[in-house]
């Protein structure tokens, strides 16, 4: 199996000319209006005081974020989202890798549908380079509650 590491994947999407981005290493089935989501995404982002030169999302198995979270975070557990803020100075570029194995369970888990939960992982990546986070349970409530403000402005 071939793992893009953070570094070389950001070499590969310097070439391309959008801010958002999003790659498929894994089949996502009903991402509609990409165009209109990564202009959202982008907008999002600006609010936030990050000018923004390139966030990549890659949507990948669970085996390949897997990979990921051992090689990078020690982590030796599945998850479905890992978020690396590569900046160097005032420029926010960015990978999110986003398992969509995950994503399908966590969605019959919360029965919510895949799309409404595809979308709240997306919006979790981006509120934590907006610099919210996620390790206490306080933290843990204001990044759920700025998920569903978000969502809800997204799908007004």
């Amino acid at each position: 199996m071939l793992l893009i590491t953070p570094l070389r994947f950001l070499e590969m999407s310097e070439k391309q000319s959008s801010k958002v981005q999003f790659h498929f290493l894994s089949q996502v089935p009903n991402l509609k209006k990409r165009t209109a989501l990564k202009t959202f995404l982008l907008s999002t982002l600006k609010k936030k005081h990050r000018q923004v030169g390139s966030v990549s999302f890659i949507f990948c198995s669970d085996d390949y974020l897997l990979n990921i979270n051992k090689q990078f975070l020690n982590h030796h557990y599945f998850t479905d989202i890992i978020t690396f803020d590569l900046s160097e100075g005032t420029e926010l570029v960015a990978e999110i890798y986003i398992s969509v194995d995950r994503v399908k369970d966590n969605a019959s888990s919360f029965k919510t549908s895949f799309i409404n939960e595809l979308h709240r992982v997306i919006f979790h990546g981006v509120l934590h380079l907006c610099g919210l986070k996620d390790k206490t349970p306080k933290e843990s409530a204001e990044m759920r509650a700025a998920e569903q403000k978000i969502l809800n402005r997204y799908f007004k």
